[in-house]
């Protein structure tokens, strides 16, 4: 995982929160759930990224 990768996926969950917390400023059901989706996608790429460098160790433990 790229420190940009990282630090992409890190502001699109502070983005997430920023609308979450917009929403709830408003009483704004739709944008909570907006923003509550943007963490939620970020964090899954972030689990993808961890399942990559994880195939990648494994992989380059079988080459020693």
């Amino acid at each position: 995982m790229g420190i940009g990768d990282k630090f992409e996926n890190e502001a699109e969950k502070l983005a997430g929160k920023a609308k979450e917390e917009a929403g709830k400023l408003k009483h704004d059901d739709k944008l909570i759930a907006e923003g509550k989706a943007e963490q939620a996608k970020a964090e899954a790429k972030k689990a993808g990224e961890h399942v990559k460098d994880a195939g990648t160790n494994v992989k380059d433990a079988f080459k020693k």
